[in-house]
């Protein structure tokens, strides 16, 4: 009898459960899969109970009780009083206080790094890790204001559900990747890569990460999967990240044409920074998600959604037009704007800055610098 066998014997049903589950979140925890799905535990061993994810818990017995009757997830997922008694019980203050009380005691490689006396921060050109951001660079005393997109280049042509994680994955970077060639470089091994989330911290990492999800689907690869896109002007297929920079070198604007729910997932600041950072100056999409939109408003991108039962198809937009924006200088909230093309086609998008504060922060370029001026006033 093998290991596993044996294991499993020695197991009650639910332990079975909970292990074969781990065992399979362990094997499709890799890149390279295509899709997948984030749950809590119990949550995980409810739809496995049930024996698959297309199942609605309001109304479908995830199985058969002893007595013959159905069982649903509401009779054995523990009620909210359930659960504040055992937190009650088992989280004690007594754990954090231990906690606190040797954090300075347990890590000695921690307790002897040096402090400099400095209260600002000095930053390391060598470090991989960490680099000075660029947003204050060419910040000016005086908000830029209000301003359009001219003759802007599509940069990536999306379908509906592009995700954050599509946008700036958090996962392993790719060998073959602007990332890798960024890093080796500056001589860092393959196998100190690390991750993007790990990077975070350094603005040229993540702007390169930016779009590098290998299981993006742009239309302009016609059915090819992977982080690259068309640089228009010249039909090169070109990492995302090397097509940006041809059009920002050149001093070329970037636009994103994106389907219904652009930017759900997780919250990631770095899915509207990393945008910002290549040079993309608007996204135009069938409609985003909440947060994800707030966020590009506070980096100074413009969200536009297409009017309801409009999109790039409807409107026959392939991407390889150049796209205008025309703002007016006093721009209002939900505001309906005219998008033009060099091909002669016009149509009208809802500019979805949403609230006055959001078209300040637009104002000032972005809600960094809007941050920056308003402490210097006070």
């Amino acid at each position: 009898m093998n290991l596993l066998a044996l294991l499993l014997q020695k197991m009650t049903f639910l332990q079975q459960l909970c292990f074969l589950v781990t065992e399979i979140l362990r094997a499709v925890s890799t890149p390279l899969t295509r899709a997948n799905y984030l749950a809590s535990p119990p949550l995980v061993v409810a739809y496995a109970l049930a024996g698959t994810v297309n199942i609605d818990f309001d109304k479908e017995p995830i199985g058969t009780g002893k007595d013959g009757k159905s069982v649903f997830f509401r009779d054995i997922w523990p009620t909210t009083e359930e659960i504040a008694e055992v937190v009650q019980s088992s989280v004690l203050p007594a754990m954090f206080k231990s906690t606190y009380e040797s954090i300075t005691k347990g890590n000695p490689m921690w307790n002897q790094l040096s402090v400099p006396a400095t209260t600002s921060y000095s930053w390391d050109p060598c470090s991989t890790y960490i680099h000075e951001p660029p947003y204050f660079k060419s910040m000016t005393m005086n908000p830029p204001g209000a301003h359009g997109v001219k003759d802007a280049y599509c940069l990536l042509n999306f379908g509906d559900s592009i995700t954050t994680d599509h946008i700036s994955p958090a996962g392993s970077i790719q060998k073959d990747s602007p990332t890798a060639k960024y890093l080796l470089e500056r001589g860092v091994d393959r196998k100190d890569f690390n991750s993007y989330g790990s990077r975070r911290g350094n603005d040229e990492v993540m702007a390169r990460g930016t779009f590098a999800n290998i299981r993006l689907v742009n239309k302009f690869l016609n059915g090819e999967v992977g982080p690259k896109t068309v640089h228009i002007p010249t039909g090169e297929k070109l990492p995302v990240f090397d097509a940006a920079m041809r059009y920002k070198n050149a001093g070329l604007d970037t636009i994103i044409l994106a389907g219904a729910e652009y930017g759900s997932g997780s919250s990631r600041d770095w899915a509207a920074k990393g945008p910002m950072l290549l040079g993309v100056k608007a996204v135009i999409a069938k409609s985003f998600e909440r947060i994800h939109r707030s966020n590009l408003a506070g980096m100074g991108i413009i969200p536009l959604c297409f009017k309801a039962g409009q999109d790039a198809d409807t409107l026959g937009l392939t991407g390889h037009e150049r796209y205008t924006i025309d703002l007016p200088s006093e721009i209002r909230p939900g505001q309906d704007v005219t998008v033009t093309t060099d091909n002669g086609k016009s149509f009208t998008c809802t500019v979805r800055f949403d609230t006055e504060v959001e078209l300040e922060y637009f104002n000032h370029g972005g809600i960094l610098p809007y941050v920056i001026r308003s402490l210097m006033k006070q």
